[in-house]
């Protein structure tokens, strides 16, 4: 079936390499509240099941093995945890001003409280908390990473209520 007008479509899950998945696995849990939807397990390369053969697809020949390890947010988008037994496991260089994922954001009325827990599991902020219309309207954010190093965002409110204002506008 093809539909005649494009709509937007919605965010399914995003996939988030860790250089130990067990401990990832538990960071997010207790840190972020997500759900554990399918505890960390190894897939082996083999072409005699589907799921075997679509990461020979996706990573080549260059792997035996590899953990992985589904979750979910409370909204329904998945997180799928991903450590590679040979790949590099120091944090990845932050650098948003080239081509590439730069951060994903989740959203907490309690910024400052989800701040100090991602800190206190060793995590870092990134910068001060900062409000997008400090006489007007609640809407804050803040970047801090994970203890991987994985740069991410904290918003206090939809992405729809902080843009629709115009936080860019004088």
């Amino acid at each position: 079936m093809t539909l005649n007008k494009d709509y937007p479509r919605s965010f399914s899950h995003i996939g988030i390499t860790v250089p130990d998945i067990k401990q990832a696995v538990k960071f997010y849990s207790e840190v972020m509240g997500w759900y554990i939807i399918m505890e960390p397990s190894t897939v082996k390369k083999e072409t005699e099941t589907a799921i075997g053969q679509m990461c020979i697809d996706v990573f080549g020949d260059d792997w035996d093995t590899f953990e992985i390890a589904h979750m979910s947010t409370s909204d329904g988008v998945g997180i799928e945890l991903f450590s590679f037994p040979h790949g590099i496991k120091e944090a990845p260089a932050f650098n948003p001003f080239n081509t590439g994922l730069f951060h994903f954001c989740v959203q907490d009325p309690d910024i400052e409280g989800l701040t100090e827990k991602i800190v206190a599991h060793g995590g870092k902020q990134r910068m001060p908390i900062r409000a997008y219309y400090p006489d007007d309207k609640p809407y804050k954010m803040v970047y801090v990473e994970d203890p991987f190093g994985i740069v991410f965002e904290i918003y206090t409110h939809s992405y729809e209520l902080t843009y629709s204002s115009g936080a860019y506008a004088k």
